[in-house]
């Protein structure tokens, strides 16, 4: 079984992935920094300034937990049913300048690859099958 495994695991698309799975993980810390740490608060100037979508939520229930401006994390803990809309949008914008460096990524890939070769159309393969036909 170990023999198996091992064999299983020197397979190039299980190192492959393996790489990928950890590249894509310290991206995704990097576009969360960029959005939380750059786009977030840019954003929050240019609607009013000073606006932390992170710390923006909607009490559903338990609201007699909660005082006026208490952080999300604070109204959590104290057992309150938040929809917490601000850390959505943020992870949205995450998930969307992620999709878009990714596109970019692959769409350059792309173009370095070499076109595949073209191999003979269906006309060339039905000529070729009646003239051999034709010779027996």
């Amino acid at each position: 079984m170990f023999s198996e495994f091992k064999a299983f695991i020197a397979r190039g698309n299980v190192l492959d992935l393996a790489v990928g799975v950890l590249i894509g993980a310290a991206f995704g810390k990097i576009i969360t920094s960029l959005t939380d740490d750059v786009i977030m608060p840019f954003i929050s100037l240019l609607t009013g300034g000073g606006v932390d979508f992170s710390s923006k939520y909607i009490v559903l229930g338990g609201a007699e937990k909660i005082t006026a401006g208490m952080s999300l994390v604070a109204a959590k803990a104290a057992g309150a049913n938040v929809l917490a809309w601000g850390s959505f949008i943020t992870a949205f914008i995450n998930f969307l300048i992620l999709a878009f460096v990714i596109f970019m990524i692959v769409r350059q890939a792309n173009r370095m690859m070499p076109p595949p070769a073209a191999g003979p159309t269906d006309v060339d393969l039905l000529t070729e099958i009646r003239d051999e036909l034709r010779k027996n």
